[in-house]
């Protein structure tokens, strides 16, 4: 595990300006034994689920809907929420939608699911 530099700042308009690649997280600190992420997402994901850690999402730009198999959870910039423990889900996002995580270490982003080109096989950490 890379440390982070904790007399700096994370400037995260910096670190969403390093990549573009959409479904590709960042990870840009690590707080106790959670992973704060960032990531671009556009389209829809897989449908998974966490069995053993809860899923904060923060959208920062755009506009992201957070689905169940019941309702949907409709997100704006500014606006959070958090997808509890072995609960099915799946994101949307009809236009790129810029995202801060923070889930457990070691969380696969498609759970316990063949999420194929979709599964980030890396999460760079990114400092800055």
């Amino acid at each position: 595990m890379q440390l982070q530099n904790h007399d700096a700042a994370v400037d995260l308009e910096r670190v969403f300006g390093t990549f573009h690649q959409v479904f590709s997280p960042r990870r840009v600190a690590h707080v106790n034994d959670q992973v704060v992420k960032l990531a671009r997402v556009r389209g829809e994901f897989v449908w998974h689920s966490h069995q053993h850690t809860d899923e904060l999402f923060l959208v920062q730009s755009g506009e992201l809907e957070v689905r169940y198999r019941d309702r949907t959870v409709r997100l704006g910039p500014g606006q959070l929420h958090v997808v509890p423990r072995g609960v099915e889900h799946m994101t949307y996002a009809a236009e790129e939608c810029r995202i801060l995580l923070v889930e457990r270490a070691g969380t696969v982003n498609t759970g316990e699911v063949d999420g194929g080109s979709l599964t980030a096989e890396t999460e760079p950490f990114v400092t800055g």
